[in-house]
Parts: structure tokens; sequence; C-alpha cells
């Protein structure tokens, strides 16, 4: 397809169709991270003084799933086009979501049947649930990999490529916002105790949906855009590691997300440690993600501030914030934070895919890497709060990733002269 025939397409279609998705991928994360508590109940009530640590295995079974698959979703992108990988993703998710009802029929109808270690009794039933948690993060991670950088690319009139990407996530903060809402009052219907009748019926839910939906993607025109992917099976000469701009901007990635978590999860857990803070400790938690909801909808109707100037100002606004926050023990700067957090995904992801050309899909898939840093860098903080009996001190490690945020969006984010894609 030449240059002036992409031109002629209209991608406000396909724009809507990826806006839409990443509704999904959304709305799916926050999900998984909510059957947290049902699952203590359903499948980890004989299992002693570690069902809080084997519940969160859910979420890091997901987060495992970034690193190790982003780079199978750039090679299906290269090989089947970005349409065709989006419908393998949603097939990836079913079966995922396929693979949580199994876990549910087998421990329905294994009488519990489990492995014991000590005192803990811990159901087969549980480790196929952590298989299915992988899958469909494995699936969303695919479908990332399409839709961010199909975001950047698709030229829509009025908008820029960071102002696309922010519209796309203020859809997804919907989908993390309603989701929520969604697993307590509609699929278990406020109940407090959930049982694994409860379980049955909403994963059978989820397998038909997502199918339908994929159903629905193959009937859509969603054009693969020109210069973005290795045509017809041609190779990549160059490692996609050689680019500069684009390694850094995979730690920019981890960073950010880390940062991300750090402060929306252990907010909250410095507040429930602090008596004055203890009472509001939901209420900022909330509050911090509505203000992330709040800031990707501002950002949606930015289209001349450049992805740089943006993550330039959010960086040092975040990082004030949090130093605000340590001198003064002032939780409600940390809660603000959210805000700033807003629009650094869109803007980071800009810039370390810019003037990758054919290489792009392939950027795209090594970005999801730096997704682990939602796993690992709270996890650090955590570790470092119990050492210390304080999270007073452990916001620096937020403070030092705004510190790197800043440089990668002054100097890291820089094109060599010698990355430069002839398009």
């Amino acid at each position: 397809m030449t240059n002036n025939q992409q031109n002629q397409i209209s991608y406000t279609g396909p724009f809507i169709t990826m806006v839409f998705l990443f509704f999904i991928v959304g709305f799916l994360t926050v999900v998984n991270q909510q059957f947290q508590s049902p699952l203590q109940g359903a499948l980890l009530s004989n299992v002693g003084g570690i069902q809080n640590t084997l519940a969160v295995m859910v979420t890091f079974a997901w987060f495992l799933s970034y690193p190790l698959t982003g780079g199978i979703g750039a090679r299906l992108v290269n090989k089947h086009g970005y349409k065709n990988t989006m419908v393998r993703a949603l097939f990836v998710v079913a079966a995922g979501c396929a693979i949580f009802e199994a876990s549910v029929l087998l421990q329905k109808y294994s009488d519990g049947a489990a492995i014991s270690f000590g005192e803990s009794s811990i159901p087969y039933a549980y480790f196929l649930f952590l298989i299915g948690a992988y899958v469909v993060g494995a699936g969303v991670t695919i479908m990332q990999v399409v839709i961010n950088p199909y975001l950047i690319a698709c030229k829509v009139k009025g908008t820029s490529d960071v102002q696309r990407q922010n519209i796309g996530g203020s859809s997804n903060s919907i989908g993390t916002t309603l989701a929520p809402f969604f697993v307590g009052g509609i699929i278990f219907g406020g109940a407090t105790v959930v049982t694994l009748d409860n379980l049955i019926v909403p994963f059978i839910a989820f397998i038909v949906v997502i199918l339908l939906v994929a159903f629905i993607i193959t009937k859509l025109q969603l054009p693969n855009i020109a210069n973005t992917t290795a045509e017809g099976g041609e190779k990549l000469e160059r490692s996609i590691w050689s680019f500069r701009h684009l390694t850094l901007g995979v730690v920019a990635i981890f960073i950010y997300v880390g940062v991300e978590v750090c402060v929306g999860a252990n907010l909250v857990m410095n507040a429930k440690a602090e008596a004055n803070w203890l009472e509001l400790a939901a209420t900022m938690g909330s509050l911090y993600w509505g203000g992330m909801l709040v800031g990707r909808l501002i950002g949606s109707a930015i289209s001349k501030v450049p992805a740089r100037t943006q993550l330039i100002v959010t960086s040092i606004a975040a990082g004030l914030l949090v130093i605000g926050a340590m001198l003064t023990d002032c939780l409600w700067l940390l809660v603000a934070v959210g805000l700033f957090h807003s629009v650094m995904w869109p803007s980071t992801f800009a810039l370390a895919v810019k003037g990758l050309g054919k290489y792009t899909s392939a950027g795209s898939g090594a970005l999801m890497i730096g997704v682990l840093g939602g796993g690992v860098m709270p996890l650090l903080q955590g570790m470092i709060a119990d050492a210390t009996g304080s999270w007073s001190a452990t916001w620096i490690i937020v403070i030092i990733g705004e510190a790197y945020l800043l440089y990668y969006a002054l100097l890291g984010s820089r094109i060599r002269k010698q990355d430069l894609i002839a398009e």
C-alpha cells in the first residue's frame, strides 16, 4: 500500500474500536484483581497463614505474562497484521476464562482435592486458577501490543498521537473504575460470602462475551498501517534493543508502572498504618485512581502539547508532591500524584516507539516487558517498610522513579542519528 493510499483511509472507525478494546483491557485487569478476595473464600479457606500470599499470586501471575508474551504479540502482528492478531488475543482471553471455569469445576467435583504442606492444604484447583490468570493476562498483553502502537499511528484528523493514547487511556480508566462495582454488585450481588456456585456462571458469561467481541472484530474494517510492521514475513535486520530510546523507554515504562502502583496501592497501606489517616485510607485510594481518570480526560482534550513536554511537566510535579508528602507527612499530597501520573503512560509510550518505522510493533512488544514494574516495585517498597517499620522513608523509591522519568523526557527519549529509520 502506497503512502498516498494510506492517507486516503479513514481511521475514525478503527480508532473508536481500539478505544473500546482499551476499555476491555482495563476492565479485565481489575476484574482479575477483584477475584482475589472471592478466591480466598472459595478455594483458599484451608491454607492457614499463607492465604493472603496465595491470593496475591493471582495478580503476580497476571503481571508475569507481560514480559513473557509481549514479544510473541509483536511477532503475531508482523505475521498476521493488527486485526487478526487482535482476534487471536481475544481467543486467548476466552481460553483463560475457560481455565478459570475448569478450576472452579475441579474444586467443586473433586471434593477439594489438595496438596498438603505442613498445616496448609492447597487445592489443585488453585494452581489451575493461577494458570488461567496467566493465560488471560497473556491475551490482554497481546491486545495491548496491538492497541498502543495502533492508537499512535492511526492518524485521525484533529488529534495528536499522545492525545489519541490519552483518549484510549481514559477509556481504560473507565473500565478499571467500573470493574469493582460490576464484580461486587452484579456478579456477586453484594454477597459478603462467595461460594463456588457463585463463580460458575460469571466465567461462562465472560467466555461468551469475549467470543462475541472477537466475532464482531472479524467483521470490522481494521486496516494495517504502513511502515509500522515488517511486511510479508520480512526479517528485521536489527535487534530491537539496538534503538537506545526504545531500550531506555522499556526502563521508563517499568519505572512508570511501578511508581503508579506504588502510590495507588501502598498509599492505602501507609494510611492504614497511621492512626490519624486510618479512616481515610479507602477514600484516598479511590481519589488517587479518580485523579488518574480526570487527568486522562484532560489529556484527551490536549492536542498540541508534545509528549516530551507532558512527561517533563508531570514528572517534576509528581516528584515535588512526593517530596512534600515525605517532609510534611501529608498523605493528601500523594493522592494528588494520580492527576500527574495519568498522562505518563501515553507520553512515555509515544516517545519510546517514535521513529521506529517497521520496528514499531516489535518495539511495542518489548515495552510490555516494562509492565512487570507494577509487580516488582510495590513489593520492594513493602519489603523496605517491613524492614524499617515505617512507610515514610519508602517513598524515596517513587522520587527516584520520577527523576528517571524526567531524565528520559529530557535526554533518554531523544533519537540518535543512527537510529533513524527511512520510511
